[in-house]
């Protein structure tokens, strides 16, 4: 192992899918952990400290756009690229403008994914060419009144939070869907209603319901 290798932490709920990474990268690259849900990705990337996270796009939980806005949220220089299954262009352009620097599918070869985790570790963007084309067709057309700075402004996980509240769950039913405590819903929601100026949970149903988010 030299210096000159990345570090990598691999964030993926297929344990056979982990597995195979580690067999086909690991000597290419230094894999300092991995990861099966969000929660316990967020928290082992801000101990292990890597350069960059191998990310899938769609988990429990919130997906891998959850794991990068909390990640980045603490650690900014942490240099996510995503691989996936899908080619979608929605979860392409979802997860670069969450901030991944690029976006490969699990179909790559072995050789290319290692290059692929060296150029995303030297600061470079990388994206297979259709994927490329998705990304750039979206932020050429985007006009500023196509975005909905309001709804920008929330992570993922506060996104998913005030869904399920403005369907009328409880505090309890939402920390059950989602996995986590009470009382980290409520910590979301308090969020929520801050970054909307909002008062109530009342507010927030009426906001969400104009926006057609449920």
């Amino acid at each position: 192992m030299t210096e000159s290798n990345p570090k990598v932490f691999l964030v993926d709920d297929h344990d056979l899918f982990r597995a195979g990474v580690r067999s086909e990268i690991g000597d290419a690259v230094e894999i300092v952990g991995d990861a099966d849900e969000v929660d316990a990705a967020i928290e082992l990337i801000a101990e292990r400290q890597p350069d960059v996270v191998l990310l899938d796009v769609h988990m429990p939980g919130g997906g891998g756009r959850a794991v990068l806005e909390a990640v980045h949220a603490t650690h900014p220089d942490i240099k996510f690229l995503a691989l996936s299954v899908s080619d979608a262009p929605e979860d392409v352009v979802d997860i670069v403008h969450a901030g991944a620097r690029g976006y490969v599918t699990k179909s790559i070869q072995r050789q290319d994914l290692i290059d692929a985790i060296h150029r995303v570790a030297g600061g470079d963007a990388v994206f297979s060419p259709k994927l490329a084309g998705f990304v750039l067709d979206a932020f050429s057309s985007l006009e500023p009144a196509d975005i909905d700075e309001e709804l920008a402004s929330l992570t993922a996980r506060e996104q998913e939070v005030l869904r399920h509240i403005a369907r009328g769950y409880t505090y309890k039913e939402v920390a059950e869907q989602l996995f986590i405590s009470a009382k980290t819903v409520e910590t979301h929601v308090s969020s929520v209603l801050r970054k909307l100026q909002l008062t109530n949970r009342h507010e927030l149903t009426r906001w969400a319901t104009e926006r057609k988010l449920i």
